[in-house]
């Protein structure tokens, strides 16, 4: 293993590794209870390894997915698709929750509870800064990212480091134990959607693969080293994951507080979170931890408001650049003083119909690596994929009927039966 493919592996590490996902591990600690291991298994699968194996695929094909989809399905599926997901991962939901998750992270502990006026104070101050960046790209911001993603790490990892010792003989909380998911695996899959890295690695994956080819690989080392990096990126995100649901699942939290949270509007990540950081290192460690946090998060805003303005533009060319900043800033700052949760619970039915049409586009790319599909054997799938997903969401009474839909997996039949079917005909044709 070369000194590149750690480069590399750092680089995918990176851009995956987001401050606004560290708010979900917590929780899902606390939630599982004594079914934490399945729980977090199902979360890293999602969170995780679909990422990295979405940009590893992307690397078998000449210009990434957005050229895949228009010539294997359809130019509208793949537009439609795209827009929907730089969206999401955009103006919709990610960049608000960045916002939203700072402010939690760095005004709440110090204020005792959510406050409007401190919640658009603090946000207007904040997407100020981000749309002044957005309007002027500037290496700046990528040389800030660059600093804070290993500081930010080496302050989650020394947070890890003392509250394992802190915490190593604490027995469940109360609160914990009582949380116990009748399908804790695909609970811990769902929650994965959260983070949104499957959804960017299909966006991404084009900058990605031509950040690692500019190191002067490519070919059949491209694939490798990617793959290899991948790995890295995965053992190391995997752990970060799993260590930060392990203090949420071991953090003592009464049921009472945790109902006293939710009456505030509180986030229960970012209360785990601080609360750990104030006992390990103090005030001084808790205020810290806030002020990386949201410079990350704020680092993370504007790269996604320049990258899906950029998008938009090269779409819509007719409207400028700086207006979709504009635009996509406001809609951002609007959506982030709703509140955290508020913008983590609007997103849920969203992800859950993007994410099984995500998963079946690059598990369909990736069979086709080896098996090579028909059309019809990617039109179908992803045809019934996208209605089963989209019905089910709405609430339709015969999809509430269909196997697997008491763990959000009902899609997973048709995705199979629509390869085979589409694969048999598609053949013949």
């Amino acid at each position: 293993m070369t000194k590149n493919t750690f480069i590399v592996g750092f680089m995918l590490f990176a851009i995956f590794f987001g401050a606004g996902n560290l708010i979900f591990p917590p929780k899902l600690g606390l939630d599982s209870g004594v079914d934490f291991l399945p729980s977090i298994i199902g979360f890293v699968l999602t969170g995780v390894g679909l990422p990295l194996l979405g940009i590893a695929v992307s690397g078998y094909y000449q210009g990434g997915y957005k050229e895949a989809l228009s010539k294997n399905v359809h130019p509208y599926f793949s537009l439609l698709f795209l827009m929907a997901i730089y969206l999401t991962i955009g103006p919709f939901f990610a960049i608000p929750r960045t916002g939203a998750t700072a402010y939690q992270m760095a005004v709440v502990p110090f204020i005792g509870e959510n406050s409007t006026v401190s919640l658009l104070i603090f946000t207007l101050v904040y997407y100020l800064i981000a749309v002044w960046f957005s309007l002027n790209p500037s290496t700046v911001v990528d040389r800030i990212g660059a600093i804070l993603t290993p500081v930010l790490l080496v302050a989650i990892l020394a947070l890890v480091v003392k509250a394992v010792i802190l915490l190593g003989g604490n027995e469940l909380p109360v609160a914990a134990t009582k949380a116990d998911p009748e399908t804790p695996l695909f609970t811990g899959i769902v929650e994965g959607y959260l983070t949104m890295d499957a959804l960017a690695s299909i966006t991404f994956s084009v900058i990605v693969i031509s950040a690692i080819k500019a190191k002067g690989i490519g070919g059949k080392d491209l694939i490798k080293q990617t793959s290899m990096a991948g790995v890295i990126a995965a053992i190391a995100l995997a752990a970060i994951y799993i260590s930060l649901a392990w203090i949420g699942n071991h953090y003592p939290i009464s049921a009472e507080t945790l109902a006293e949270l939710n009456a505030k509007g509180q986030n229960i990540g970012t209360f785990i979170l601080n609360s750990v950081a104030t006992d390990t290192f103090g005030e001084f460690g808790r205020t810290l931890l806030g002020v990386i946090v949201t410079l990350a998060c704020l680092t993370t805003s504007i790269g996604l408001i320049v990258t899906t303005s950029e998008y938009f533009n090269e779409v819509f060319p007719k409207i400028s650049y700086k207006v979709y900043v504009l635009i996509f800033t406001l809609i951002s700052f609007g959506i982030a003083n709703q509140g955290l949760d508020f913008v983590i619970s609007k997103s849920v039915p969203v992800l859950l119909v993007l994410y099984p049409i995500a998963m079946t586009v690059i598990f369909l790319m990736f069979i086709n690596i080896f098996i090579r599909l028909p059309l019809l054997a990617q039109r179908l799938p992803l045809a019934l994929v996208t209605i089963v997903s989209i019905l089910s969401v709405a609430g339709v009474e015969v999809i509430n009927a269909l196997p697997l839909k008491s763990i959000s997996m009902e899609w997973i039949p048709f995705a199979i039966a629509g390869t085979v079917i589409g694969y048999l005909f598609g053949k013949k044709a």
